[in-house]
């Protein structure tokens, strides 16, 4: 019951935050314009932004097998697609409840442990955030006037300025966190042969240790190559999902390959906010981008990213409500067939 209520509450909160950012985004616009420009926008595109959205979560699918694999389990690229699908589903209604969720799916259907998964899924997502990172870099340095000091005014002067507002807090924050870690490593040390008597610390030591396992799968990988070549198409197909989404409206048709990436590098950080499904937060940064960066209108920059956020979400709760089902529906088949054979 606690449990449930403090994931109800966690849900209200950034659900409000992510409802008081759309509400900065919206707040000055005619609403009217902005739904006009949704409606008249070339919904072709968007249907072809959905096939590149499936092949990247494919891809997404394939590449975390490389990482299962590389435990000694197997699983079916089909099943992962669906795991991968419903974590997307979770996503948007609890933040990073996608990576327990598609964690928990693939262990009810092929018996891996969930703890070595939860390590593979971290691995996966440190990854990508590496990749994120570059392509940041990558687009503030080709448009170092343009995006850095966009960046700049949205990020990073506000980021020191509290931080220097607040040093003495982190500091002391940061003392607490060292003074913990070293208690807790000293009180393992010395009474580790007590502690192992309990059930609660062997159930902790087996969920480290298979944790670990997931994330040292990056260092042990047999296919590498094939592991960068999904990643590769999975960014590949995020870059065209949103390039594409230019030709919806013509205010944002003239825009150029390098004006997509920026969108998907800088934009994905509303995505990085704990926010469900990123709402509110995508919003407010794809907007800023197109209207500082890129002199869109106003109105028009809003409905463009109401427009491709809408869009996706609507995929992901399609297919992903689809892959619930159907990964279920698979888990009785197999069940079934067992009774049969027993």
């Amino acid at each position: 019951m606690k449990k449930r209520l403090l994931s109800v509450l966690n849900f209200t909160i950034f659900f409000l935050i992510g409802l008081f950012l759309l509400w900065l985004v919206f707040r000055k616009l005619d609403i009217r314009a902005v739904v006009l420009q949704i409606f008249d926008a070339n919904y072709w595109w968007v249907l072809l932004s959905f096939v590149f959205a499936i092949i990247s979560h494919f891809a997404r699918a394939l590449r975390w097998n490389i990482l299962i694999n590389s435990m000694g389990y197997k699983t079916k690229a089909i099943t992962t697609f669906y795991a991968v699908m419903v974590g997307y589903l979770a996503n948007m209604a609890i933040p990073r409840l996608g990576e327990v969720s598609r964690c928990g799916m693939l262990n009810k259907k092929d018996k891996i442990p969930i703890n070595s998964l939860l390590g593979s899924v971290l691995a996966e997502r440190m990854f990508d955030f590496i990749v994120l990172i570059i392509l940041i870099f990558i687009v503030i340095i080709m448009q170092l006037e343009l995006v850095g000091g966009f960046v700049n005014r949205l990020i990073f002067e506000p980021l020191f300025s509290n931080f220097s507002n607040n040093a003495n807090a982190i500091l002391y924050f940061l003392g607490i966190l060292v003074t913990i870690i070293i208690l807790s490593f000293v009180i393992h040390q010395k009474y580790k042969l007590q502690l192992q008597k309990f059930a609660f610390y062997q159930k902790l030591k087996s969920f480290f240790s298979g944790f670990m396992d997931g994330m040292n799968t990056i260092l042990k990988l047999k296919k590498r190559s094939l592991f960068l070549f999904y990643t590769f198409i999975i960014w590949f197909m995020y870059f065209l999902m949103t390039f594409i989404i230019f030709f919806t409206m013509e205010a944002t048709s003239g825009l150029h390959i390098i004006d997509g990436v920026t969108i998907l590098a800088i934009g994905s950080l509303g995505m990085v906010v704990p926010v469900p499904g990123g709402i509110g937060a995508y919003h407010f940064i794809v907007k800023a981008l197109l209207f500082e960066l890129y002199h869109v209108p106003n109105e028009i920059a809003a409905s463009w990213a109401t427009l491709i956020h809408t869009s996706q979400s609507f995929m992901m709760l399609v297919v992903g409500a689809f892959s619930y089902f159907m990964i279920i529906s698979l888990k009785k088949k197999e069940n079934n067939e067992q009774t049969e054979t027993a």
